[in-house]
C-alpha cells in the first residue's frame, strides 16, 4: 500500500518496545507503529511523550507509520 494510500491521523507516544511505538491517537484508540523509511534515513528519533502524525491502515486501523514528528 502506497503512502498515500494511509489515513492521517495525530497522537502522542506513550510506550516503546524495540522498533514498536504505542501512539495514544487524538480520539482516545491506540495503535501499534513503526518509523517510516524516510526518518529512518534522517535519523529522526521518536521519544516517550512525543507528538507525531500516524499513517494507519483503512484495512487494519491498529497498526500504523509513523511518518512525520511534530515540533514542540
Amino acid at each position: 500500500m502506497a503512502r498515500d494510500d494511509l489515513l492521517s491521523a495525530e497522537g502522542k507516544v506513550v510506550d516503546t518496545t524495540g522498533g514498536n511505538f504505542q501512539i495514544l491517537l487524538d480520539n482516545g484508540q491506540i495503535v501499534s507503529a513503526r518509523i517510516s523509511g524516510r526518518m529512518k534515513k534522517f535519523k529522526i528519533k521518536v521519544l516517550v511523550g512525543d507528538r507525531v502524525t500516524v499513517g494507519v491502515s483503512p484495512y487494519d486501523p491498529t497498526h500504523g507509520l509513523i511518518t512525520h514528528r511534530q515540533r514542540t
